[in-house]
């Protein structure tokens, strides 16, 4: 069961989603062709849910975070 009703659910097109990243459209595409970025196909459409966008995000800075160091 899903947690939000199909209404709610925000999906952007790849130029949306580049412009919002600030990256190339290109990049978009290879992120989804990667399975790095969930997407839905429609045809020849592609939808990116804004969900994805903010877990990709998330997930980037997560493993981004270095461990604590040990000071001697």
């Amino acid at each position: 069961m899903m947690d939000k009703k199909f209404d709610e659910v925000e999906l952007l097109t790849v130029a949306e989603v580049a412009t919002k990243l600030r990256v190339s459209r290109m990049t978009v595409y290879r992120k989804v062709r990667s399975a790095e970025l969930p997407a839905v196909h429609f045809g020849k459409s592609i939808r990116v849910p804004a969900t994805a966008i903010e877990a990709y995000l998330l997930e980037g800075i997560s493993t981004q975070k270095s461990p604590s160091r040990q000071e001697a």
